[in-house]
C-alpha cells in the first residue's frame, strides 16, 4: 500500500507506468530498501539537491525528504550528514542538520540519494525538459560508494536522478525524453515515487512498520517548505519560491504525509 501511495503520478510524468513494471520484477523493493536502511544507518550520508535551469537554483523536491530521513536516522540512534548545495544547507540550518564536509566515502555505512542528478549515457546531466544541468553534481560519490561496497539507496521520480539507472530501460520506454535524460547511475535499492519527497517519506513509513514505531509522527511539511521558500529554494515546475513541490500545492503533500502516518499507526495498533 505504501508503494502504491507514493507512486501516485499526480504530475503525469509517466512514473506510474514505470512503477507498475518495476514492481513486477522487484515486488518487495520498499521492504528491501527499508531493511537495508535499518541495518546500516550508523553513519549515513544523505545526498540531495537538484538544480533547475536556467539559473540552476535548487528545487523543493529532495531537501524535505532528506531532512525527514536524517531525523529518522537520529531517532533510531544513528548519525546522518547531508551533502547538498549551500542554499539548501542554509535553508535547513534551523533544523540542526549535520553538514557533510570533505566527504570521505569509506567513512559511511550507508549512502542515500534523494532527487539529485545522475549522469546520462552521454555523460551529461539533464532536467526533465532535456535542458543540460551545468552546476556541480554529486553522483560521483554515489558511484564511489558502490565501488567500496557501501550500501546505496536512491529515490527518484523522473528517471534523470542518481540511482534510476537501475531501471534505465523503463525510463527510456515510459518517460518523455527518456532516451536522452535517463540516468545510467545505479543503486543497490531504488525507490520510485510520484514526488521524490514522497519516496523518502515512504521509506521512513516502511522502516517504521519494521521498527515498530512511527518515525513520521512529528513531521511538519508546511514548516519545512516555509523554511525552503524563505531560503529562495524554488518549485522545479513553477520556477519560483513557494509552498509547493513539483507544481503540486502544499495541501496534497500534507495529505500524503497524513495517509502514511495513518497507515503506520493503524498497522502498529496506534
Amino acid at each position: 500500500m505504501i508503494a502504491h501511495l507514493i507512486n501516485t503520478d499526480v504530475g503525469g510524468r509517466g512514473i506510474g507506468r514505470v512503477y507498475m513494471e518495476y514492481r513486477l520484477s522487484n515486488f518487495n523493493f520498499m521492504e528491501k530498501a527499508a531493511e537495508t536502511f535499518l541495518d546500516n544507518l550508523d553513519r549515513t550520508l544523505v545526498i540531495t539537491g537538484f538544480p533547475i535551469p536556467p539559473f540552476m537554483v535548487p528545487e523543493t523536491d529532495g531537501p524535505p525528504g532528506a531532512l525527514a530521513v536524517v531525523r529518522a536516522v537520529e531517532d533510531l540512534g544513528g548519525r546522518a550528514e547531508v551533502l547538498s548545495y549551500p542554499e539548501v544547507l542554509e535553508a535547513l540550518k534551523g533544523f540542526g542538520v549535520n553538514v557533510a564536509r570533505d566527504v570521505e566515502v569509506s567513512n559511511y555505512s550507508l549512502i542515500i540519494a534523494i532527487e539529485t542528478p545522475g549522469r546520462a549515457s552521454d555523460g551529461k546531466y539533464y532536467s526533465m525538459s532535456g535542458t543540460e544541468i551545468t552546476r556541480e553534481v554529486f553522483d560521483g560519490i554515489f558511484l564511489e560508494a558502490r565501488e567500496y561496497g557501501i550500501p546505496t539507496i536512491a529515490i527518484g521520480d523522473g528517471g534523470n536522478e542518481a540511482g534510476m539507472g537501475s531501471i534505465r530501460e523503463l525510463v527510456e520506454r515510459h518517460i518523455p525524453l527518456g532516451r536522452k535524460i535517463a540516468s545510467v547511475v545505479e543503486a543497490d535499492h531504488l525507490i520510485t515515487s510520484g514526488v521524490s519527497n514522497w519516496g523518502a517519506y515512504g521509506l521512513i513509513a516502511q522502516a517504521s512498520l519494521m521498527a515498530g514505531r512511527n518515525l513520521l509522527m512529528n513531521w511538519d511539511e508546511r514548516k519545512v517548505l516555509a523554511a525552503l521558500k524563505a531560503g529562495g529554494i524554488i518549485d522545479g515546475v513553477r520556477k519560483r519560491a513557494c509552498l509547493s513541490v513539483d507544481g503540486i500545492g502544499l495541501g496534497v503533500h500534507e495529505k500524503i504525509v497524513e495517509l502514511l502516518k495513518a497507515i503506520v499507526n493503524d498497522a502498529l495498533g496506534g
